[in-house]
C-alpha cells in the first residue's frame, strides 16, 4: 500500500485540526472566479465595448489596476481593511506577508468587540476553517474588481499616468474604510448593516467614485461622446459572459464557507441577474421598437449588483424581485431621468457607471432592509435577531440602518476620490491632452489593437509589416471608416 501525499497525511502541519478541506477548496475556487471577473473578464469587456482607438487603453486600465491593487493589498491594504482596529472606519495597516500569519487561521474581525460595560462580548470573532491566505486572497479580488469597476467611468480620457497614482491611492484612503466599516470590524459591522458580498462596500463606492472622478477628469472629445460604438459586441458579450459567470464565486464566497447559504446566493444571483436582463430587454424593446445587446449586458449588470448585497440573506422569489427592479429602475435613470438631468449630461460617465452599479447597488442595499430572511441572516450575519422590515417585529429598524450606511459610503467617496484627484492633479494632468484624445491608443501607448487601416491612414510599410514573398505595394491611401 502506498504512503498517502502528505498535504494528505492529518497529522502533518500541512493539514492542522481546524482546517477543512471543502471550505479551502471553495474559498480558493470563488477566488479564483471572481479573480476572473477582471482578468480576464472586464479586460475583455472593456477593450470590446469602447470605440477602436481606445481598446488598448481601456484594456490596460483594467489589467494596471489588477496588478497594483494586489502588491498594495498585501503590503499594506489588507490589514487597513481587515486588520486591528485603529478608527471606527479603519484598522492599522500593517503587511500580510509573513508566512505564520498567512498559514494560520483566517480570523475577522481580528478586534474582539465589547458592549459598553468592557467585559461582555457584542460581536464574536468568526474563524472559518481555512487559513488566512485564503482570506486576504479571496478579499483582494473584490478590491481589485471595486477599481475596475470605477475605471469604466474615466475610460477613454484620463490621462494613464494619473490612473496609475490613483489606485493605489483610492485603494487605500476610500476602499479600505468601506471594507472595514462593513466587513472588517467596524461600526457599521457591529452595528447590523447588511452589505452580503458587496453591494455598498464594491457597487455603490465604484458608482459615486467614478461618477466624482469623472466629474473632475472632464469629458471625452465632443466627436467620441456623440458616437462611440462598440469595436467587437461579440467579445463584448464574452467578457461579459465571464463576469456573470464569475459572480457564482464573488457571492458564493462571501459567507466563507461551503454552507447552505453558500448555493442559496449562487441560485439567487443567477436568477436576479436572469430576470433583469429580461426586463431591461424588454422596456428596450417597448420604448425603443428594437433589443440592444448592450442594453442586454446593462440589465445582466444591474441585476448581479442589484442581488449583491442580500443574496445570501433573501430567499429566491425575493431575487425575482430584485431582479425585476434592477432591470426597471436603473432603465429609467439611465434612460430617461438622464436625459432630463443637465447636471447627469454635464459628467462625462463613459460607461454609466453611475447608473449600473451605484443606483442597482443602492437598491438593493435598501431592498435587502425590506427582504432580509430571519434564519438566513442567523446563519451569516454576525448580529443576531437580524431580519428585514418585510417580516415586521421590529425589522424596519434594519431598513434605516441600510440608508445611514449608505449614505456614509457616498458622502465618504465623493469626498476622499476629490481630495485624491486635486492632490494628483498638482503633479499629474488628470486628463490627456487633445492631441492624444484625437489619436488615442496608438498616441497613449504606442500600440494599436488590430492590424487594420481606417481614418485616412496610409498604408505604411515599415509600420504595419509585410509577409508576403513580393515586394510590398506602393503606399496607398485606405478609405475611412467610423471605428
Amino acid at each position: 500500500m502506498s504512503i498517502p501525499a502528505g498535504a494528505y497525511q492529518a497529522d502533518l502541519p500541512a493539514v492542522p485540526p481546524w482546517l477543512n478541506k471543502g471550505d479551502n477548496a471553495w474559498q480558493m475556487t470563488a477566488a479564483t472566479l471572481v479573480g476572473l471577473q477582471s482578468m480576464p473578464g472586464l479586460v475583455i469587456l472593456y477593450a470590446s465595448i469602447v470605440k477602436k482607438k481606445w481598446a488598448v487603453n481601456s484594456a490596460f486600465m483594467a489589467l494596471y489596476a489588477f496588478a497594483a491593487v494586489l502588491i498594495c493589498w498585501v503590503l499594506v491594504g489588507y490589514r487597513i481593511a481587515f486588520g486591528d482596529k485603529l478608527l471606527p472606519f479603519w484598522a492599522k495597516g500593517a503587511p500580510a506577508l509573513g508566512q505564520k500569519y498567512l498559514t494560520g487561521r483566517a480570523r475577522m474581525p481580528e478586534t474582539t468587540h465589547y458592549y459598553s460595560d468592557g467585559t461582555t462580548i457584542e460581536s464574536p470573532m468568526h474563524e472559518p476553517f481555512y487559513p488566512m491566505a485564503a482570506h486576504v486572497y479571496f478579499h483582494f479580488t473584490f478590491a481589485a474588481i471595486t477599481m475596475i469597476l470605477l475605471a469604466g467611468s474615466v475610460l477613454a480620457r484620463m490621462n494613464i499616468k494619473a490612473w496609475m497614482a490613483f489606485v493605489p491611492l483610492w485603494l487605500i484612503f476610500c476602499y479600505t474604510v468601506g471594507a472595514f466599516s462593513l466587513w472588517g470590524g467596524g461600526f457599521l459591522y457591529h452595528w447590523g448593516v447588511i452589505d452580503y458580498s458587496g453591494g455598498y462596500v464594491i457597487h455603490l463606492s465604484a458608482g459615486i467614485s467614478g461618477f466624482t472622478a469623472a466629474y473632475w477628469v472632464g469629458p471625452r472629445l465632443k466627436s467620441d461622446r456623440e458616437r462611440f460604438p462598440p469595436n467587437n459586441v461579440l467579445l463584448m458579450l464574452a467578457g461579459a459572459g465571464l463576469l456573470w459567470m464569475g459572480w457564482s464565486g464573488f457571492n458564493g464566497g462571501a459567507p466563507n464557507a461551503a454552507n447552505v447559504a453558500a448555493p442559496l446566493a449562487v441560485l439567487n444571483t443567477n436568477i436576479s441577474a436572469a430576470t433583469s436582463l429580461l426586463v431591461w430587454t424588454t422596456l428596450d424593446v417597448f420604448y425603443f421598437g428594437k433589443p440592444s445587446v448592450i442594453g442586454a449586458v446593462q440589465g445582466m449588470m444591474t441585476g448581479l449588483a442589484c442581488v449583491t448585497p442580500g443574496a445570501g440573506v433573501v430567499q429566491a422569489w425575493a431575487a425575482i424581485v430584485m431582479g425585476i427592479l434592477a432591470g426597471s429602475i436603473p432603465w429609467y435613470s439611465m434612460m430617461i431621468l438622464h436625459k432630463k438631468s443637465t447636471f447627469l449630461q454635464q459628467v462625462d460617465d463613459t460607461l454609466a457607471v453611475f447608473h449600473t452599479h451605484a443606483v442597482a447597488g443602492l437598491l438593493g442595499g435598501l431592498l435587502t432592509g425590506l427582504l432580509a430572511e430571519p434564519s438566513l441572516c442567523n446563519i451569516v450575519l454576525p448580529v443576531t435577531n437580524t431580519k428585514g422590515a418585510f417580516y415586521g417585529g421590529g425589522g424596519g429598524i434594519l431598513f434605516l440602518k441600510q440608508i445611514v450606511a449608505a449614505l456614509f459610503i457616498i458622502g465618504w467617496n465623493i469626498v476622499a476620490t476629490t481630495l485624491i484627484l486635486l492632490a494628483i492633479r498638482l503633479f499629474i494632468p488628470l486628463r490627456m491632452s487633445d492631441e492624444q484624445l484625437k489619436i488615442g491608443d496608438d498616441a497613449v501607448h504606442g500600440e494599436e489593437a488590430y492590424a487594420l487601416w481606417g481614418d485616412g491612414e496610409k498604408y505604411d510599410p515599415e509600420r504595419h509589416g509585410w509577409q508576403g514573398p513580393t515586394s510590398p505595394p506602393q503606399t496607398t491611401t485606405v478609405l475611412t471608416f467610423d471605428l
